[in-house]
């Protein structure tokens, strides 16, 4: 990717903070509609990505009809708008207002809840392993605010006024960035100290990153750092989610499944049924929430030798 130029650098930066603050000063309703409004506007210029997300749909629920899973691509923009809508108003909001906007719901751990309670109170860390569903960043802000800050890996922004900025939103009250790049060591040392590390494992990546699992029945090629980190510290691997209640009126944090790394001779196969572990809880997410995730990124790109790409286009 070329180098960008400082004017770009500020102009970007200009158009963040104005979008930021015009939405932000709305009230919050009206801040989510335009921020809906605007994502779903933008959305129809990149076709591409349209037609990921109709692909993905079409993978993941073959029996669906293409309105209903137009439907779900249509869900998935106004969830990003939704996000967008609510992340404006980060920087005024109180830990008071975000406690009343975001519900922390345990039923799904049951009754290793009390066991996880009693690990963390030895000193053992914690991966929080969530999908790109809902509203990530306001699951992960509500944490700081009612519960306690967390450490989260990130990818930086090519823009650093905007990486800044947004990382100023997101810690406000104490979260932790850190950079996704070469982060295994300050990672082990954290999870070793008996921190609290978030995780978005549910992207594709390369081979040589990862492994292939299961995930709506489709090998996907899913990241084997979780497993590796969790059994190199002895943490344990909790999967999340924070998804729009409409009923509620308010976001709910569900808790899913309690992983531990299994430790025998074979350590990919620990690593493998670890991380299968954790990818069938994604997947009961999505099943659970289908208009809530992230349909627009090429999940099942990375493919097993003689398989073709689906998201290729046709000659």
């Amino acid at each position: 990717m070329a180098k960008k130029s400082s004017v770009q650098i500020k102009a970007e930066f200009l158009l963040v903070r104005t979008v930021v603050g015009i939405l932000g000063i709305l009230p919050r309703r009206l801040s989510i509609w335009t921020g809906q409004r605007i994502v779903n506007f933008v959305f129809l210029f990149l076709k591409d990505l349209r037609r990921t997300a109709f692909i993905n749909t079409g993978i993941a629920f073959p029996e669906k009809s293409e309105n209903e899973r137009r439907q779900l691509v249509r869900g998935c923009f106004d969830s990003l708008g939704r996000v967008l809508g609510e992340l404006c108003h980060f920087p005024s909001a109180t830990p008071e207002e975000v406690s009343e906007l975001v519900e922390f719901n345990f039923e799904g751990l049951g009754e290793e809840r009390a066991y996880y309670d009693a690990e963390v109170a030895k000193g053992r860390g914690t991966i929080l392993a969530g999908p790109h569903m809902g509203n990530w960043e306001i699951g992960v802000f509500a944490y700081s605010a009612s519960r306690m800050p967390i450490n989260y890996l990130a990818r930086r922004m090519d823009n650093p006024l905007v990486e800044d900025y947004v990382t100023g939103i997101r810690t406000r009250f104490g979260n932790r960035s850190i950079n996704k790049r070469n982060s295994f060591g300050e990672t082990i040392q954290l999870l070793r100290d008996g921190g609290i590390l978030g995780v978005m494992p549910d992207i594709n990546v390369q081979e040589k990153d990862g492994i292939f699992v299961p995930f709506f029945g489709i090998p996907a090629c899913t990241t084997a750092g979780v497993a590796t980190l969790a059994r190199r510290t002895n943490a344990l691997i909790i999967t999340m989610c924070c998804v729009w209640d409409k009923e509620k009126q308010k976001y709910v944090v569900h808790h899913g499944s309690l992983i531990e790394t299994a430790y025998t001779d074979d350590r990919h196969r620990d690593v493998r049924e670890a991380t299968e572990a954790l990818t069938i809880d994604m997947e009961k997410f999505v099943r659970s929430f289908p208009d809530q995730w992230l349909w627009i990124h090429k999940r099942w790109k990375t493919r097993p030798v003689g398989e073709p790409n689906p998201y290729a286009k046709p000659n």
